[in-house]
């Protein structure tokens, strides 16, 4: 592991009994925040592939069946790139490598979802959806406590 000494990552320990550092408690609340992110955003794209793209592109006929302004024609190639990108952009973020890439690249994503899922009036998911967008931005702006990650050991 990289010496804390001379990495950022130094400077978000406290102090405790005299001089051992330790890790903070906002580091540990940033870590397990984005492993959970992570997974779950993973886990998304790992149960739609593991489903199959025919199950997928099945649901999402479906989900916008009553949704003039989302073309059918444009489903299938949603189905086809969502769940890798989900579960490429949720590793990444659950290994805190790339994680400003991966926040922000989620987040456009994000935005992608919240505009079908508001033109097809389902205004439950779309709360949730801002949940997520909160997420995101939390994690972005407090990335200097990223320090437990692929990227604390890198130096990023």
């Amino acid at each position: 592991m990289a010496d804390y000494a001379t990495t950022k990552s130094f400077e978000t320990r406290s102090k405790v009994r005299g001089s051992e550092p330790r890790l903070s408690d906002a580091v540990w609340a940033y870590t397990i925040l984005r492993l959970s992110f992570g997974a779950n955003i993973m886990l998304h794209g790992v149960s739609r592939l593991l489903a199959g793209h025919a199950a997928f592109l099945a649901y999402l006929n479906h989900y916008f069946e009553k949704t003039p302004a989302v073309p059918a024609s444009l489903l299938p190639a949603f189905a086809w790139v969502l769940p890798p990108v989900e579960t490429t952009l949720g590793l990444l973020l659950f290994f805190g490598l790339f994680t400003r890439f991966a926040l922000i690249a989620g987040a456009l994503v994000l935005t992608a979802l919240v505009f079908g899922t508001n033109l097809a009036q389902d205004w439950n998911v779309a709360g949730l959806q801002l949940l997520y967008a909160f997420l995101y931005y939390y994690l972005l702006v407090h990335r200097e406590q990223n320090v437990v990650s692929f990227d604390g050991i890198l130096g990023r």
